[in-house]
């Protein structure tokens, strides 16, 4: 399939090939630079909080409507059973 890139730099991808791959508006893409050309892949969705060191880090933006409270509360009990099983 050839894609074509407009006057203002945009490529448009066909109908077909973004039903095929699922992309919808304001679906996230990476432009990955590759000897060939450029290889376009969905940016892949990360947890907001990650565990570093036994630590929960938050990294980037949450989800919309995230319970913080209800998060924070999973946090500490698990680490509190952590502490009483050691």
């Amino acid at each position: 399939m050839e894609l074509r890139i407009d006057k203002a730099g945009r490529i448009v991808v066909p109908k077909r090939l973004r039903e095929r791959l699922g992309f919808k508006p304001d679906t996230e893409l990476e432009a990955i630079e590759q000897p060939e050309g450029v290889l376009l892949k969905r940016v892949e969705q990360r947890p907001s909080m990650v565990k570093v060191d036994g630590l929960w880090v938050h990294q980037g933006s949450a989800e919309p409507g995230a319970n913080w409270e209800r998060i924070l509360e999973d946090v500490r009990e698990e680490r509190i059973e952590s502490v009483l099983k050691a």
